[in-house]
């Protein structure tokens, strides 16, 4: 129960729907309310297939570019912290790449929206992926992968459900309240970051 928590905790944090409603609202204005809970479903489902995919195929990535588990650790805790800054400064949208024009102009021409850029990057960007990797080398029982991929559906599931009441979210908490979560679930994330890379450089120096 506790890793299933962790790791819920950890992904939702680092993943942060919260932080992906305003631009959910933004890119479904026009859409009915049927439309943007299929987006918001097909949303969950991207996520989820790339949530497995970091997962069982980490080894393998490790092991073609040589990386140690250590090096993974460094380098995704820096990306969760460097990710958990942007939302601690309000920066979220331009540290995924969101901010840029000519990704705006291809975001609004585009018929379905759910992969790019909700699913990626805005959701599974890199720290969520490099995660799911140190998980991949750290958990390797048979229960301790049922619990991870528990935890996997359970975040894409409330994923789906935060995208899809993303407009009643936005009436009710509004611009500032969203902002202040975010702000709050930046620090956790930073947090994150930080004790992964503590976890590496105590293992290295063996202390």
């Amino acid at each position: 129960m506790e890793l299933f928590l962790v790791a819920f905790g950890a992904l939702f944090s680092i993943m942060n729907p919260l932080g992906t409603v305003p631009v959910f609202v933004g890119l479904t204005l026009d859409h009915t309310k049927k439309e943007r809970a299929i987006t918001a479903f097909w949303t969950a489902i991207d996520v989820l297939v790339i949530l497995l995919l970091s997962f069982f195929a980490g080894k393998y990535i490790l092991s073609f570019f040589g990386i140690s588990l250590n090096a993974l650790k460094i380098a995704g805790g820096l990306i969760i912290a460097s990710s958990g800054f942007a939302l601690l400064t309000g920066k979220f949208r331009e540290h995924k790449g969101m901010k840029r024009q000519k990704v705006q102009d291809d975001i609004h021409s585009r018929d379905a929206i759910s992969l790019t850029p909700l699913a990626i990057p805005m959701l599974a960007g890199p720290g969520t992926i490099s995660l799911l990797i140190a998980y991949n080398q750290e958990f390797q029982k048979t229960i301790e992968i049922g619990i991870l991929v528990a935890a996997m559906l359970l975040a894409a599931l409330t994923i789906y459900f935060v995208l899809k009441s993303a407009h009643i979210i936005v009436k009710f908490l509004g611009a500032s309240g969203i902002n202040a979560l975010s702000r709050i679930i930046g620090f956790i994330v930073i947090a994150i970051g930080v004790e992964y890379i503590i976890a590496a450089v105590t293992a290295i120096f063996g202390l």
